[in-house]
């Protein structure tokens, strides 16, 4: 047994990082490839470090460019990694275009496919939909969250002998490092914040940030939300945004702290803390949700609508007067809901799974 763990993104580092320990905890043989889909050392060198997770034994170092010629790119270069390791097996996870063209590359192979959070769907025409719709279909074990996605496959013909309910492994994931980013040096000092007195803010779709009038409104409306509560807001800024902010020539509102990214270990306390969470993310709905903090999604669907079902978070898109009356209602509700998104254990489940079947 010969295994190929590809990431590129912050994400998916984060969530196939439980399933790396698993990995060695069993001492089963596997290689890591980067395809370095963020490029920014703070959005990736920095996690891997903190979360002590092995070095890639490939980096290959795509960076930034069109959705085409990025994926283009990806599947040449891992083409003759996959021909040279022959691995018997690729697990990815999530929805990026590293996800689509290092499952298309391994298919053509016919080496199998392992696929990390199948299932999930916001039935929007965005890239990250048709990424994860096509990888479900060509892998081999499709790892679903909840029986939600499990319907949902089986609805769309996914074979039900290859789709495993094992919960997410964000969960895991914030489990495991959160006692270590306790250890760390606190960024509520960094950042001169009190517990349950701060917004926290993030933003960096596509959809979003590209968007002039989205992004302006996004901004006026978080600034808006700061004055009426009269509480502090962190808004670590995503490279993406940015640029766009700076591109746009957008001035932006002096009431918000605006900040680098922070390392993934800061933003578990920084989340964990918070006493809202207004996001366009679809891990840090997760996250929230886990942390029990209240969230506000920027966005006109998610694919995590669990989070939605126990009341942890409501979708306000970027509309100005859904983002403000979304901050009354989530400010004023209780944080008592059970985490629809499993027990921690999920990272130990999928590599059980697929040593007995590999067995």
């Amino acid at each position: 047994m010969k295994i190929a763990v590809i990431f590129g993104t912050r994400p998916e580092i984060i969530k196939l990082s439980p399933v790396i320990r698993a990995l060695q905890e069993k001492s089963l043989p596997f290689f890591v490839i980067h395809s370095n889909q963020h490029y920014d050392a703070n959005m990736d060198e920095i996690f891997l470090n903190e979360l002590q997770l092995p070095e890639a034994k490939y980096n290959l170092k795509i960076g930034s460019g069109s959705h085409g010629n990025m994926t283009g790119r990806m599947l040449i270069e891992v083409e003759k990694i996959l021909k040279e390791e022959k691995p018997n097996l690729l697990i990815v996870q999530g929805d990026t275009n590293t996800v689509l063209a290092v499952s298309l590359a391994a298919t053509k192979l016919r080496i199998p496919i392992a696929h990390v959070e199948a299932g999930l769907r916001s039935y929007s025409k965005i890239p990250e939909e048709t990424n994860r719709v096509l990888t479900d279909r060509i892998s081999d074990f499709c790892f679903a969250p909840t029986t939600k996605q499990q319907d949902i496959l089986e609805k769309e013909g996914i074979e039900p002998a290859n789709i495993y309910v094992v919960g997410n492994t964000v969960v895991d994931s914030v489990i495991q490092n959160l006692e270590i980013a306790k250890s760390k040096q606190d960024p509520l000092q960094k950042f001169k914040l009190e517990p349950k007195k701060y917004f926290l803010v993030t933003a960096h779709r596509e959809e979003n940030v590209d968007n002039k009038t989205n992004l302006e409104e996004i901004l006026k409306s978080i600034s808006e939300i700061q004055k009426k509560y009269d509480l502090k807001c962190l808004f670590p800024l995503h490279p993406r945004t940015k640029k766009q902010i700076e591109k746009f020539k957008i001035t932006p509102p002096k009431n918000i702290d605006f900040t680098e990214p922070t390392g993934y270990l800061e933003m578990l306390i920084l989340m964990e803390n918070a006493k809202l969470i207004v996001t366009d993310s679809g891990g840090i709905q997760e996250e929230a949700c886990t942390l029990h903090v209240p969230c506000l999604t920027m966005r006109e669907s998610t694919e995590r609508p669990e989070s939605i079902e126990v009341g942890g978070n409501i979708i306000v898109g970027t509309n100005h007067d859904k983002i403000l009356a979304g901050a009354e209602e989530m400010l004023n509700k209780t944080t008592d809901w059970d985490n629809p998104f499993g027990d921690g254990k999920s990272g130990e489940k999928i590599v059980e799974i697929l040593e007995k079947k590999f067995q």
